[in-house]
């Protein structure tokens, strides 16, 4: 009784299916599309939507501009925030100094003393010190920006990571400049020149907190300039000037006594934590990451990926 055979006009026979077999009613008149039925768990769409989100993509202009403007906006705050605890900054630079003197590289006095014997230069290293800070920064985000689009997005998360682990270090470890400094013979080279300089001496004073020395935060942002032109530049000279961006930055931050040595150690330390964020999320270093994002997010339009 399975099947009943029909006689064709040409003689053949076909089966047709029996009365007594039942078919699913929700899959009897579907089209057979040959493809497995897609996998719609919660889990996975939520691995999915990570995934794209940890993809290089093509960054929108008008959305970094404000990232950059609101994140630089909320660290001054919160920077500014951070309680003037006088007393004990003055404590904990004592211990740096004692520290750098026992190791044998307590030279900062002597530094500040022959750069502000010459007067052109200190005057150069104060203009230095209050201005390209933010200019070179800027630039190498633009330059990454309008370049290397692809890898813009893990080179500004580490920035940004640096930065923010930086904030940390200011409120649990309040720290004077040498400059500030009791009973040290340091020469605030601005207030001597008179010149244009740092937000924490002058008339500028009060806009700025003076005790947040540790980490240097010049030296954390031109070393993430130096390391990404090293990195990312493709001609001799440029690789070279983004070895000495950094190298240069410390001279000036120690010789207008802004800073000790140790803090710019600081600064690297915080510029590794980023580089280790910026890592964790993209799986790699922005180097390594294609020039050109292979997905543009907007349309999801394919992008040639280049190395």
């Amino acid at each position: 009784m399975g099947e009943t055979t029909v006689k064709t006009m040409e003689g053949r026979t076909a089966a047709t299916p029996s009365p007594m077999v039942d078919e699913d009613p929700d899959t009897a008149h579907a089209p057979d599309t040959g493809a497995a039925p897609a996998d719609r768990s919660p889990r996975s769409a939520r691995l999915a939507r990570l995934k794209e989100l940890r993809s290089p993509r093509r960054p929108r202009i008008w959305f970094e501009i404000l990232l950059i403007a609101v994140s630089y906006w909320t660290y001054s705050l919160i920077r500014n925030a951070v309680p003037e605890q006088k007393a004990q900054a003055l404590r904990n630079a004592d211990w740096i100094w004692e520290t750098q003197k026992s190791l044998g590289l307590a030279f900062e006095e002597k530094v500040n003393h022959a750069a502000n014997s010459v007067t052109w230069l200190i005057v150069s290293m104060n203009y230095y010190y209050a201005t390209l800070h933010f200019i070179v920064t800027i630039g190498v985000l633009v330059w990454l920006y309008r370049w290397h689009p692809g890898r813009y997005a893990a080179g500004r998360l580490a920035l940004f990571a640096t930065t923010g682990v930086a904030l940390v270090g200011y409120y649990l470890y309040p720290l004077a400049p040498p400059r500030l400094m009791n009973g040290q013979d340091f020469i605030d080279t601005v207030l001597v020149h008179e010149t244009w300089g740092s937000m924490a001496s002058g008339d500028l004073k009060n806009m700025s907190n003076q005790y947040a020395a540790m980490p240097s935060m010049h030296m954390g942002w031109s070393f993430w300039c130096g390391l990404i032109i090293f990195a990312v530049a493709t001609t001799p000279w440029a690789k070279i000037l983004g070895l000495l961006y950094p190298a240069a930055t410390l001279v000036v931050i120690v010789a207008t006594a802004n800073h000790f040595w140790l803090d710019a150690v600081g600064g690297i330390i915080c510029l590794a934590f980023g580089f280790a964020v910026s890592y964790a999320w993209y799986a790699a270093l922005p180097h390594q990451l294609p020039k050109i994002p292979v997905r543009e997010p907007a349309r999801g339009r394919l992008w040639p990926a280049k190395a």
